[in-house]
């Protein structure tokens, strides 16, 4: 009996795969935004209004890549080792192929870009299409990683990016002064997704006289990827299109402090994040088992109520000492909005969290309201930019009917699916 004691004391592990994880996400969270807030302290408002358009690009490329991380991840749950082998081919050579025509585009837009939101150069662009191919790589591998539940191997992917985006773009704007400020945030960025690509997967550029002749199942797949990416689009709408359109309407000075407000506010979003990433797999996992899903739903958004109450509560109690400590004193006279930002933000992250298992479970009535609801909130902004507590309020009041909608229709199949059982 002692002798199973021990053996059990040596077998246990203090952290699971998914709890460290979770902490090196909150790891690589927290190097993202110390980088954004070094940049915002370096720069001042109105420099850092141009670097974070690029940011904002990131943000959007990064959405654009969860499609591919996400149908990555689903089908190496379903698939067996040889369809899936077929599968990363095909998805592999899909997303080289659209990267390659986006990055096209905004390196062949560069100056109608710049006068677009005008930034001090066009270049910044045309150095950040030439990443495009290389993160929806990454973002492939990411999808295989989490779908084999490889969270370990998935997690440092994001370390090698954070680590090299922060450490090459900081010291670029510290040394290299005569290098335009959002020149080396563009080419931060492009440098930091070579990193990002490790560890890789050789099995994603396999030589084609090694996959196997096995069918996969096509027109599935095909689907849930358009309706994948048609919901990341509405994320980058909902997501972005505050930033986008208060650099057009506002001065730059304006849309600097704006800019630093919504990287404070966004902070639980980036952190529901690892719990969408956990959740995934385990709900398309669970829907494969025949088991119930609703239990796990539960409880991360859960997770994400306590995180967002936290948050909002924190920004409402002590706005200044919050923009203070991340940006600075040139930034205060955004302290007041930061409480309502937070909450749009976490309303929007609780309502998100619904979107992406009721998509992982095939049910996309609330792809189609997202939608909606993205487009709402740029007309709203459009109609009502008269100051950027406006801005902000049209926000919260598009994030409040898309999470009621959520509730209502979780509700709706609840009980559709007890009456059926």
């Amino acid at each position: 009996m002692r002798t199973i004691n021990v053996s059990r004391f040596l077998n246990h592990k203090p952290f699971s795969e998914e709890k460290i994880f979770m902490l090196t996400m909150l790891v690589v969270n927290a190097g993202n935004y110390f980088y954004n807030l070094l940049l915002g302290r370096i720069l001042g408002p109105a420099a850092f209004s141009d670097a974070a358009i690029l940011i904002t690009f990131l943000l959007v490329l990064s959405f654009l890549g969860m499609t591919f991380q996400i149908v990555t991840s689903k089908y190496a749950v379903l698939l067996e080792e040889k369809a899936l082998t077929v599968f990363i081919k095909k998805i592999t050579r899909s997303g080289i192929n659209l990267g390659v025509v986006i990055g096209a585009v905004i390196v062949a837009l560069n100056e109608q870009l710049q006068v677009l939101f005008h930034t001090q150069t066009a270049m910044m662009f045309f150095i950040f299409g030439f990443g495009i191919p290389l993160y929806f790589l990454i973002s492939i591998n990411r999808g295989l990683y989490q779908g084999k539940n490889s969270l370990h191997k998935m997690a440092i992917t994001y370390q090698t990016e954070m680590i090299s985006r922060l450490v090459i773009t900081i010291l670029t704007v510290l040394f290299l002064p005569e290098i335009p400020t959002s020149i080396a945030v563009a080419a931060g960025i492009l440098i930091s997704f070579v990193f990002g690509l490790f560890p890789f997967q050789k099995r994603l550029v396999q030589s084609a006289a090694r996959i196997p002749n096995e069918s996969i199942p096509t027109k599935s797949i095909l689907t849930f990827f358009a309706l994948t990416a048609f919901y990341e689009c509405t994320q980058i709408i909902i997501n972005n299109s505050d930033i986008l359109l208060v650099k057009h309407y506002f001065s730059n000075d304006e849309a600097g402090l704006y800019s630093s407000l919504a990287l404070i506010g966004r902070v639980v979003y980036f952190v529901a994040w690892m719990f969408v990433m956990l959740l995934l797999p385990k709900v398309i996992q669970l829907q494969k088992d025949g088991k119930n899903t609703q239990p796990i739903l539960l409880q991360y958004v859960g997770y994400i109520v306590l995180l967002s109450t936290g948050i909002v509560a924190g920004s409402y109690l002590f706005p200044e000492t919050v923009v203070d400590v991340m940006f600075g004193s040139k930034y205060l006279s955004i302290a007041p909005l930061l409480w309502q930002y937070a909450l749009a933000t976490s309303i929007f992250a609780i309502a998100n969290i619904f979107a992406y298992y009721f998509l992982s479970i095939g049910k996309y009535v609330p792809v189609l309201v997202s939608a909606i609801l993205g487009l709402t909130q740029i007309g709203l902004i459009i109609g009502f930019h008269k100051s950027l507590e406006q801005v902000v309020q049209m926000q919260i009041l598009a994030m409040v009917v898309l999470l009621i909608f959520q509730l209502s229709y979780f509700f709706y199949h609840s009980k559709k699916n007890v009456r059926l059982n």
